[in-house]
């Protein structure tokens, strides 16, 4: 039989146990609520800014906006996409997408936010390099942008060796020194192009964008579609044969992923074109296409309505539940249009 002492030994060793594992529960829960609030802290989406100060002031800054505090043409839309990349990287918790440990990696709708960011950073980084900074089709490529866009086209989950955001960072830097040449005149200097064909470009770009956006929005509630692949052209053919009707229909787990990645482009999106406004006035006003701008960048805003509700809602489209996807589409859908009706006025305007 166990000896008294023995007993008492036995005891006091399971008393320190026990209160080890209460440390640990403590020290366990502490951390849950520390990374709960943070993780909440994470999820507000950053605030919209004025994109016209935010160049007025890095312009000061730099030391190049003159008495007549006038902005040289494309510095509003060049310092906009460095406003954007750097909000990705500086805002609360950094870049988020790439994260492996908590907090970040148990958040999942800022991450869907980021990525609808970058895919128009990395359209309006392209325009720059392929469009607006070229004068023809002959003419070279800039030394600062043709290093911007791969950069911007980083895999957005790599976390280290090299990490994403360290890439966008040197995509950002290049892209200040483009914009330093932009505000220089003279050898050396860069040129921005306001031309009505080079914005029909990138507006294509977010025709496309927009429209797939929809698409998938509108997927949340189960669909039969007509295939549409070549409509329009009776001897147009593809590669591999489909069904006429497709039924469609959105992941359960990716509803709110598409939700906030549609909510991350339109309030990219939404700076941009406020941008565009500014930097391609006159071609705009010489089209009458100024207020149809104005519009889109109305829709897009009421995408940016705070969401009340604490989960992403998949009613059915006539059900007793909100969808929240479907009237993020409807919003979508109407500047998607609005930006094909633009087209088509700076082509015939």
């Amino acid at each position: 039989m166990m000896k008294f002492a023995d007993k008492l030994s036995f005891l006091q060793g399971a008393g320190r146990l026990s209160s080890v594992g209460k440390w640990v529960a403590i020290l366990v829960g502490v951390l849950c609520l520390v990374w709960t609030a943070l993780g909440i802290y994470w999820s507000n989406e950053p605030d919209q800014f004025d994109v016209v100060s935010a160049a007025k002031q890095q312009a000061e800054q730099r030391g190049y906006l003159n008495n007549s505090k006038k902005l040289v043409v494309g510095y509003t839309t060049t310092n906009t996409l460095y406003t954007l990349v750097d909000t990705l990287l500086e805002k609360p918790g950094g870049f988020l997408s790439n994260d492996i440990t908590p907090p970040g990696v148990f958040i999942d709708n800022i991450p869907a936010w980021e990525f609808g960011v970058l895919v128009q950073v990395r359209d309006l980084s392209r325009a720059l390099r392929k469009d607006f900074s070229r004068s023809q089709s002959q003419s070279t490529e800039d030394q600062n942008l043709k290093i911007v866009e791969p950069q911007f086209n980083f895999d957005h989950n790599s976390w280290a060796l090299p990490s994403s955001e360290s890439e966008y960072q040197r995509g950002n830097e290049e892209l200040l020194k483009y914009l330093d040449r932009l505000a220089v005149r003279g050898e050396g200097g860069a040129q921005f192009y306001a031309r009505s064909d080079n914005l029909q470009n990138w507006l294509q770009d977010v025709e496309t964008r927009l429209g797939s956006l929809s698409q998938r929005l509108s997927a949340s509630v189960a669909q039969t579609r007509e295939n549409t692949d070549l409509a329009g052209d009776a001897n147009a053919q593809q590669s591999t044969q489909e069904m006429t009707q497709q039924k469609v229909k959105t992941p359960w787990l990716k509803i709110d992923d598409v939700f906030y990645e549609a909510r991350g482009a339109s309030w990219a999106l939404i700076h941009m074109l406020r941008a565009v406004e500014v930097d391609f006035v006159f071609t705009l006003q010489d089209k009458n296409a100024l207020v149809s701008l104005r519009q889109i960048i109305r829709e897009l805003e009421a995408s940016q309505a705070t969401v009340w509700s604490p989960m992403i809602l998949n009613g059915s489209g006539f059900g007793m539940l909100a969808n929240h996807s479907l009237v993020m589409a409807s919003y979508i859908s109407r500047a998607n249009a609005a930006i094909i009706d633009l087209r088509r006025l700076l082509e015939q305007g």
